[in-house]
C-alpha cells in the first residue's frame, strides 16, 4: 500500500518566486500563534536569556507589569515565522532585518498575527538568476494592537526562462 501511495504522489510546488512579488503587495499571513508562558520559559531557557522580567512574576509585577513579559526575541521569531510560508518558503539567503521596533510588551496568552507589504523587488546585480525582495512586516495581538514591526530582505530565486509558470 505504501508503494501505491508513493506512485500516486505528485510534487506540490510551495512558496513564491521572485516574479510573484511586486511593490505594494499586501500579505495577511495565516491564522497566527498563541504564545504561552511555557513557550516563553522554554525559549528563555534555550537562549540563556535569564532576565527576571521574562521569568519571574513577582519581579515583573514589581516593575509595573501585570505578569511576566514575553521575551521580545520570541515575539520577533514568531512574527518572522508566520511570514515565511508566504514570503520566503522557497529559501534563499536571508539578507537581514532592518528597523526592528518593539511597540509594547506582550504577556502569556497573546495571540500573534502578522501582515507584510512588499516594499521592493529587484534583480540582483551580482547574481541575476535571483532577485532581492524586501518586505515590511508587522505583528499584532488578537485585538489588532501593534506589537512590533521590521523590514527584512531575502535573495529569492527567479523563474527560469522557458520554465512552466
Amino acid at each position: 500500500m505504501a508503494e501505491d501511495l508513493k506512485a500516486r504522489a505528485r510534487f506540490w510546488e510551495r512558496g513564491n518566486l521572485f516574479e510573484d512579488f511586486r511593490p505594494g503587495q499586501l500579505w495577511r499571513h495565516h491564522w497566527g500563534k498563541t504564545v504561552t508562558e511555557s513557550d516563553n520559559t522554554l525559549f528563555c531557557s534555550l537562549m540563556l536569556a535569564f532576565n527576571p522580567l521574562y521569568l519571574n512574576r513577582a519581579y515583573a509585577r514589581a516593575h509595573g507589569h501585570p505578569d511576566v513579559v514575553i521575551n521580545p526575541h520570541l515575539l520577533f521569531n514568531v512574527v518572522l515565522g508566520l511570514s515565511v510560508e508566504d514570503l520566503s518558503e522557497i529559501g534563499g539567503p536571508f539578507l537581514g532585518v532592518f528597523d526592528l521596533k518593539y511597540e509594547r510588551p506582550a504577556y502569556a496568552g497573546v495571540t500573534i498575527v502578522a501582515r507584510s507589504e512588499t516594499l521592493e523587488a529587484r534583480t540582483s546585480t551580482s547574481n541575476p538568476e535571483n532577485g532581492i525582495v524586501t518586505w515590511a512586516t508587522t505583528g499584532y495581538d488578537e485585538n489588532g494592537d501593534k506589537l512590533l514591526s521590521f523590514r527584512r530582505s531575502n535573495l529569492v530565486r527567479r523563474r527560469q526562462q522557458g520554465a512552466e509558470q
